[in-house]
């Protein structure tokens, strides 16, 4: 089997893997994120020691990263992080090293986008072609496959930055984003949780009035891109995902939400096949990565 190296590149931590699927996975390492030059360069060393000791090729790296990100292949700054709030990681090159050094083709995307893709290869999306990947955690992003493919305009999605309605009588929290406070990310992410509530979302019991309050916001959420991005799936991962009592109440309130007017048996009568957790767990940002690496080099 081909071996793929795949690298799920996030704020505290990035993921290697080398593997040709998500039952083959040869060798994995956790790398914490520290300067730049000093995490790539770990990363670097494991993929040169496994080639090494073992003697076996990998065919290509695919790296799923936090961002923004430059996407633009045509733009001098391509396979850059570009203006994250991330301290010391504003305009790093990501792809140039790992090119330079590995002599690899590089596949780069969003951490959401890679994890879509994983999530069509082997996950909950298996066979469909448009769908929408959440993660919900300590941000807010969104990917979109469409016919197969990620989507890429201007720069790229940014579907946790979303203004939705906020009743500032049930919900006076002003919002924890920097850029827009009660956007999606300000108001349904897990540190606006804390914010707002004073604890941990893990440690917020199920009864809680704030699990209402979060479907409240994801459900509008998701009334805005069903509406109009017309998606065959949306799975909904990330930490506070993990809550089981919430999809129940999301799915509820986005058919409420959506009021009968897309006459679509799947939001009428299976609003459970529509809106689902990821079936790779935790998992789908780095094996979304090999899938980004497979892609590479078809």
């Amino acid at each position: 089997m081909d071996l793929f190296g795949g690298i799920e590149a996030g704020g505290t931590k990035f993921v290697c893997v080398i593997a040709s699927g998500p039952d083959d996975v040869r060798a994995e390492k956790r790398i914490a994120t520290t300067t730049p030059k000093e995490t790539l360069d770990n990363v670097i060393a494991f993929f040169k020691e496994y080639t090494q000791s073992t003697h076996e090729a990998i065919q290509a790296l695919g790296v799923a990263c936090f961002g923004p990100l430059d996407l633009n292949p045509k733009s001098p700054t391509y396979g850059y992080i570009t203006t994250t709030p991330k301290p010391g990681w504003a305009n790093v090159d990501v792809v140039g090293p790992l090119k330079a050094a590995l002599g690899l083709p590089v596949a780069f995307d969003t951490d959401v986008n890679g994890a879509a893709i994983g999530e069509g290869a082997w996950g909950a999306a298996q066979g469909m072609d448009d769908f929408l990947y959440f993660t919900i955690g300590t941000g807010i992003g969104g990917g979109a496959v469409y016919n197969g493919s990620t989507i890429r305009g201007l720069v790229h999605p940014e579907m946790g930055h979303v203004l939705l309605p906020h009743d500032r009588q049930r919900d006076p929290y002003p919002g924890f984003c920097p850029f827009h406070k009660d956007c999606f990310e300000g108001l349904a992410s897990g540190p606006s949780m804390q914010d707002r509530w004073g604890k941990p979302a893990t440690e917020l019991p199920p009864d809680h009035p704030a699990w209402a309050l979060e479907a409240e916001y994801i459900a509008a959420a998701m009334q805005i891109f069903v509406s109009g991005l017309s998606p065959t799936r949306v799975i909904l991962g990330g930490g506070v995902m993990q809550q089981e009592q919430l999809f129940p109440l999301v799915r509820r309130r986005t058919q409420e939400m959506l009021n009968g007017y897309i006459q679509s048996p799947v939001i009428l009568e299976r609003i459970d096949d529509l809106i689902v957790p990821p079936g790779l767990g935790n998992r789908a940002g780095v094996l979304g990565a090999v899938a980004l690496a497979q892609r590479a080099v078809k």
